[in-house]
């Protein structure tokens, strides 16, 4: 019994088997004999080959790029033992390579020095085609015979053909150089991809004095990474209409150029360009991903530069109504549409929608939505903005998705005035800054008479601690429908009637009507707050709070109220209110009332840039 993992013969039967590459042999464990990096150009992703050996034969292999961490972290090195997950078997000039895709390093057994006397695949089987089968079905066993010190070859390992991976829609001997998608640059040729379209792009077209024209461009996918491809003029019409969105496809004969970045938001230093020659053929596979992100968490796009191109997910808060713009340049009408979004950083942020997509919006809100390739803006704070090169994908089946759900339904329907947001905090100059609801302190609220004017609301944003919370009626029984939230009240224990539902409960949903005074460097105010601020303020919600107080204890011969030390907890902290001021009358006299419409925690990067913004304000 061996006392090694590899498959012998593991090599022989995916070069020489007259079946498909990726099903001659089912995920073959070999050895690693060699880790060396490939020279390349300064702006190419480092690259690494290695050589793989079935103790019988050895084969040089191109490792994909999404495996160079397995080097990098010491965890695949000469010695070690892999198990081949996604591959790829050609010829290139002459010499048979594997193209790695996936892999798993065996890490149960331990590196060992080279296992028995491989040689190189091309000694044993010179002259034969690897791609075909031997024309004498005898020849190759003879061969391998002579390898063995004339004893049988072993033979190849069971195949279980309905466990393997789907088979391609042409066979090996039409595709016989399928390179992964990360393994194509300007200094190959000869390579075909198995990819799928995970986006097309409009026609769009070019007037000027020097030319005229068309293009199209697609956005390419496979197990290790996306490219973008161009078509121009008849490369248009030929390939626009055989391109759809979500299928797969074999593509060969194209030309690889560098990437222009600031046209495309794939992840990929080439780009591909079609041509009078290249061939593109439908492939039925449905082992290739339907889309690849790279998601950037709403709250991380405070440290994200203006203008770069991210993937965002998020759940749909809130939706805008329809605008339509003037461009500036053009003078041409546009479309838009702000949709709301949060994720479980507790953040939200805007996200602009344009042209049709905003004209035929019908996804409604508590819906998750996914972005690939949006742009970061930073006006009156962060902001999303799709491209004509951006896709939207409503609920897709990712991790990520089913995670962000799964959070939202359990605690993150809430209002959104509890989640934090990317809008800059203006300096005391008012609406300068970008954000709607003008900065004021306490001494400007008091010296404008803000809250005074009896046609309409006056807003303002106000960062101040809170010194003092007012306890009696602190909440009050609520209807349990859901939206009416209208106060019920007690017909007999265990007996609650709402008289706007006209229905009996047996008990209420008790929600937060608080009053607290806040202080800042000016002043003090008093505010009142709803029941999404109070449980942000309070840590918990006004049932909670309410059960506590009932279950007061006598400790000392004094009694004791449990929820003593959330008050105490909630004292001496500092957040930013968003407070909407209006007239009310009280004993005959006229006075303003400051409502909270919303309130968060510091932000402390913004908080640190207001203040850089205001010494500027005096260099």
């Amino acid at each position: 019994m061996a006392d090694h993992p590899c498959t012998v013969g593991a090599l022989r039967d995916i070069y020489v088997s007259s079946l498909p590459a990726d099903q001659a042999t089912h995920n073959p464990i070999l050895q690693v004999l060699q880790v060396k990096p490939i020279a390349g150009s300064p702006d190419a992703p480092e690259r690494f080959r290695i050589v793989l050996s079935d103790t019988v034969n050895f084969i040089q292999a191109m490792l994909a790029t999404q495996s160079n961490d397995l080097i990098r972290e010491g965890r695949l090195q000469k010695g070690s033992f892999v198990q081949l997950t996604t591959f790829s078997s050609n010829t290139v000039k002459g010499k048979k390579i594997l193209i790695v895709t996936t892999l798993t390093v065996l890490s149960d057994y331990p590196i060992r020095e080279k296992i028995g006397t491989p040689v190189a695949l091309e000694e044993m089987y010179a002259g034969q085609n690897p791609q075909q089968p031997a024309q004498n079905p005898n020849q190759g066993a003879s061969n391998a015979n002579a390898f063995y010190g004339n004893k049988p070859a072993p033979a190849p390992p069971t195949r279980n053909i309905a466990q393997s991976r789907a088979p391609a829609a042409a066979t090996t001997e039409t595709h016989a150089n399928v390179y992964p998608i990360d393994a194509i640059s300007p200094y190959q040729n000869r390579w075909t991809i198995k990819a799928r379209v995970t986006h097309k792009s409009d026609i769009k077209t070019w007037n000027k004095a020097s030319s005229s024209g068309k293009l199209f461009t697609v956005n390419f996918l496979d197990e290790s990474g996306e490219i973008r491809a161009t078509g121009f003029n008849q490369e248009c019409d030929k390939f626009y209409e055989l391109l759809q969105e979500g299928r797969v496809y074999y593509v060969s004969k194209a030309r690889v150029n560098m990437a222009k970045k600031q046209f495309s938001n794939v992840d990929n230093d080439y780009e591909i360009m079609f041509t009078r020659d290249t061939e593109i053929e439908p492939c039925v596979d449905d082992s290739i991903p339907q889309m690849r992100f790279s998601f950037v968490k709403i709250a991380d796009l405070e440290h994200v530069e203006k203008d770069a191109i991210v993937d965002a997910i998020g759940v749909i808060k809130e939706v805008g109504d329809l605008d339509k713009i003037v461009s500036k340049n053009t003078q041409k009408p546009y479309s838009k549409r702000d949709i709301t979004l949060v994720d479980q950083s507790n953040t939200w942020v805007k996200c602009t929608i344009w042209g049709a997509q905003a004209e035929n919006w019908d996804l409604p809100v508590d819906n998750v939505v996914a972005f690939k390739g949006v742009r970061v803006g930073d006006f009156g704070g962060k902001t999303l903005s799709m491209l004509y090169t951006s896709t939207m994908t409503p609920n897709p089946d990712i991790d990520e998705a089913h995670t962000l759900k799964g959070w939202y339904d359990g605690q993150g329907n809430r209002d959104l005035s509890t989640f934090q947001n990317h809008q800059a905090l203006a300096s005391t100059m008012g609406v300068a800054g970008g954000n709607k609801d003008p900065f004021k302190n306490v001494q400007q609220v008091r010296d404008e008479n803000l809250g005074m004017n009896e046609e309409t609301p006056d807003r303002f944003s106000l960062k101040a601690t809170i010194v003092y919370i007012k306890r009696e009626n602190i909440s009050y029984p609520a209807c349990l429908t859901e939206k009416c939230n209208k106060k019920v009240r007690m017909v007999d224990e265990g007996s609650w009637q709402c008289d706007k539902c006209n229905q009996m409960y047996p008990h209420p949903n008790y929600r937060y009507i608080m009053s607290v005074s806040v202080n800042d460097a000016f002043g003090q105010l008093w505010l009142s707050c709803f029941d999404d601020v109070g449980k942000m303020i309070m840590g918990v919600s006004a049932d909670e709070l309410h059960e506590l107080h009932e279950k007061g204890e006598m400790e000392g011969g004094e009694y004791k109220l449990k929820e003593d030390a959330l008050f105490t907890d909630a004292l001496c902290r500092t957040y930013v209110f968003r407070v909407r001021a209006k007239p009310d009358t009280y004993d005959d006299q006229i006075r303003p009332r400051y409502q909270v419409t919303g309130a968060a925690p510091l932000n402390f990067a913004q908080e640190a840039q207001k203040l850089a913004d205001l010494i500027k304000m005096y260099n």
